[in-house]
């Protein structure tokens, strides 16, 4: 098994900072225009992402006052993180040596990328980028983090718009993964691809987002507020109490009146919501309870950090239906725009605002349900449209089809994600579903001659099957069902009569690495610490998608043996020398994934294929320490290894499945995920060994 790849079937940079060859976007200086409030936290990201490539981030203020302020700001947040641990203390060093602040203009000369982060003033927003370009390059990305100004009125004055674009970070923006990339109409749409790579690259979660007033989620954020602002007005209860109710119906980090507190959000609130009144229907407005609160600037009236708001049950329902109606209107309405896809507003909101994600809300209360309290919620506030696309989903009957896995192409190789960021990238029904479908698409699709598969972002590939699922099964038979079904994706890669590549970009655990192994070849980052392994007996539970008919085949029977019955994962370099992954990949991932596929698929390269015949094992396995794990499941395992092995892939699958049934009617296995849930995976389960 080869640990390099060939010359050949390369075509990446070893630049880290450098994206592949369709999304080439090299980054040595980095400058922000702005050292107000959000400009020093996304210098701050700039520093914790590419302090390593020795990348400089430069803050340009006017202000020498704003300067020291923001210095100040940042070296408070990265001292922070040093003292409880969260960088070490050469990173934290290297992060803030990584920031110059000026008043200088000049030294953003040779910068590939400034942000602007000054101000919502569009004449200082002109004076600002027409300054930029006089000093930028040609090939300088111009980006400004306006909240809501479209490119088109930003960016009409300049020579170069096709390298401007909008990139709106969120608060705070050196942790909140989200970034709105809004590219206007003169923009390069190469460029808006690259950008989308790069930030993923670096650890952002960016959607694209199509030109109009607001964006996306900034329309879901104040219309919240002012959903929240009109129901204290019609007497539904106080700021306090609205705020409180909002946070817990929708599942917020902190209710709308507290995150205008937090933000200093009013002004930009109060200009935005009297902009939407204009644009967007009568319903927007900035109501009066803004209005008061501007000219007193006392800030809103919310809950301490640890105080109880306890209402009434009617009442509490009362805001709770009228909040989630404005809540689904809203995000309806976006999508009827057609300024983003549901599922990328679905990604923006869950993951920018910090709260239950829209359509798998209205679908975990019925379209049909959520569609009524939209409908209420219009009927009593005049202006509010009831959106298309709810409607219509509510006459199918079914819920919203929410894309988990998407789909591009590069020539004739197709790249599938599996984009879940929050639960870094797990399997659920829905991803075995969608996988399904688009591998059979893929099959029969003759333009496509091999395959890449991803996990989104730089963090896991998958981290594992949705272990929440497994309480629901109620016998050995379901779960028997549960296991053969989840490897008919796998089954279905494994068949797909075209190569496909995996592409490991970060760790891939339990039903991760099964579905990786399923792939043709996998290649994975270079110097990942922990890549690879199936830790269902930690779990109490027998791997059931694969892992333990594969896994042997791919690395041998000792090795397999112990990482199923341990846990013990493999680091990068490990997964090589033992033949589970293909090769190490220094630089772009993705691009030398899809040069490898193209040269398997072309017969330019070669890789050996798992052997499905039956194995030849021993009577036991050597002895393993078994810590705190069940003696039970490791001996449905240790029959699954064994048995199953003996025989033909196909038929050894299957046994897989009847063990998986077995182990669903221990105790341990209870036991097991049940301390999963409640304690999280690092927590050992007290086993009873039955």
């Amino acid at each position: 098994m080869q640990s390099k790849m060939t010359e050949h079937s390369i075509s990446y940079s070893d630049d880290p900072c450098r994206t592949g060859p369709s999304t080439n976007l090299a980054v040595t200086r980095v400058g922000v225009i702005g050292s107000g409030q959000i400009g020093p936290d996304i210098a701050l990201f700039f520093a914790k992402a590419l302090h390593r490539s020795n990348v400089a981030v430069v803050v340009v203020d006017v202000s020498p006052e704003a300067l020291e302020k923001g210095r100040a700001k940042l070296k408070h947040k990265v001292s922070k993180g040093r003292d409880t641990g969260a960088f070490t203390p050469r990173d934290a060093a290297a992060m803030t040596g990584a920031v110059t602040f000026t008043t200088d203009y000049t030294t953003l000369a040779g910068a590939e990328l400034v942000i602007e982060a000054a101000t919502e003033n569009l004449d200082i927003k002109r004076q600002i980028f027409a300054k930029l370009e006089s000093i930028c390059g040609r090939e300088a990305i111009l980006a400004s983090n306006s909240s809501h100004l479209e490119p088109e009125q930003i960016f009409g004055t300049l020579r170069h718009r096709d390298r401007s674009l909008v990139i709106h970070y969120f608060f705070p923006a050196e942790r909140n993964p989200l970034v709105e990339i809004v590219p206007g109409g003169d923009t390069d749409p190469v460029l808006t691809d690259r950008l989308m790579a790069f930030y993923e690259s670096i650890g952002k979660v960016p959607v694209h987002v199509a030109s109009r007033f607001g964006f996306a989620v900034n329309p879901v954020f104040e219309g919240l507020f002012l959903a929240a602002a009109l129901a204290v007005e019609a007497g539904a209860g106080t700021v306090k109490q609205v705020d409180a109710v909002s946070r817990r119906a929708l599942g917020l980090g902190v209710g709308p009146f507290t995150a205008m507190n937090l933000t200093g959000g009013n002004p930009i609130t109060h200009h935005a919501l009297e902009e939407m009144g204009d644009r967007f229907g009568a319903w927007w407005r900035s109501p009066q309870l803004m209005r008061d609160a501007m000219s007193s600037r006392i800030p809103w009236d919310v809950a301490t950090r640890d105080e109880q708001v306890e209402l009434p049950a009617a009442q509490e329902q009362r805001i709770a239906d009228s909040i989630r109606g404005a809540y689904f209107g809203l995000a309806g309405q976006i999508v009827d725009a057609g300024i983003v896809s549901l599922a990328d507003l679905e990604l923006a909101v869950e993951t920018g605002l910090d709260m239950r994600p829209p359509f798998a809300s209205m679908n975990h209360i019925g379209v049909s349900a959520a569609l009524d309290l939209v409908e209420r919620y219009s009927a009593q506030f005049s202006g509010f449209a009831v959106p298309r696309c709810l409607t219509a989903q509510a006459g199918t009957g079914k819920p919203f089809v929410i894309d988990y896995v998407s789909r591009h192409d590069d020539g004739d190789v197709a790249i599938l994600t599996i984009r879940r960021p929050r639960v870094l990238n797990a399997l659920n029904e829905d991803v075995y579903v969608q996988l399904t479908e688009h591998f059979a698409t893929l099959k029969s699709d003759p333009r496509i001659a091999a395959v890449v598969l991803k996990g989104f972002g730089t963090k896991a590939f998958v981290s594992g099957a949705d272990v929440r699922f497994l309480g629901n099964i109620a016998s050995p038979e379901d779960g028997f069902t549960t296991s053969q079904r989840s490897k008919e994706p796998g089954n279905l890669i494994e068949h797909l009569g075209k190569p496909v590549v995996c592409a490991l970009n970060g760790m891939a655990l339990g039903g991760g690495n099964e579905l990786a192994m399923c792939c043709t070849a996998r290649i994975s980052r270079a110097g990942v610490p922990m890549l690879v392994a199936q830790p269902e007996a930690n779990l109490g539970i027998v791997p059931g998608a694969g892992g333990t008919q594969r896994l042997p085949r791919l690395v041998g029977l000792t090795t397999a043996a112990e990482m199923l019955r341990t846990g013990r994962p493999l680091s990068s370099r490990e997964a090589v020398e033992c033949g589970l992954v293909h090769a190490e990949v220094e630089g772009d991932l993705i691009s030398a994934a899809v040069s490898l596929a193209r040269a398997i698929a072309n017969g330019a390269e070669h890789v050996t294929s798992i052997d499905a015949g039956p194995m030849v094992v021993p009577d036991s396995l050597p002895p393993v320490e078994l810590g705190h794990r069940s003696m039970a499941i490791d001996a449905l395992i240790c029959r699954a290894i064994l048995e199953g092995c003996a025989m033909p892939l196909a038929e050894g699958l299957r046994f897989e499945s009847q063990m998986f049934g077995a182990c669903c009617a221990t105790e341990d296995m209870r036991i097991g995920v049940r301390n999963f849930v409640e304690n999280g995976p690092r927590a050992k389960a007290a086993f009873v060994h039955a």
